[in-house]
């Protein structure tokens, strides 16, 4: 069996982009290239939130 240590890399961009805004380090802190998959991926962990999903629309009061 396998031990994984909070100081291991994470495996996969998502979690990367999400560990490096846990550790409060910049959005343009993205190690990956421009236009790639990979970096749309560290976005969405940086962001936690999915690229596809459409931003809320603000609310109106009626």
């Amino acid at each position: 069996m396998s031990q994984t240590s909070l100081h291991d890399p994470p495996a996969d961009p998502i979690a990367e982009g999400a560990r490096a805004r846990a550790q409060g380090r910049a959005k343009d802190a993205c190690p990956y290239p421009a236009n790639s998959p990979a970096r749309l991926a560290w976005f969405e962990g940086y962001d936690g939130a999915p690229i596809e999903r459409m931003p809320d629309l603000p609310v109106t009061k009626r």
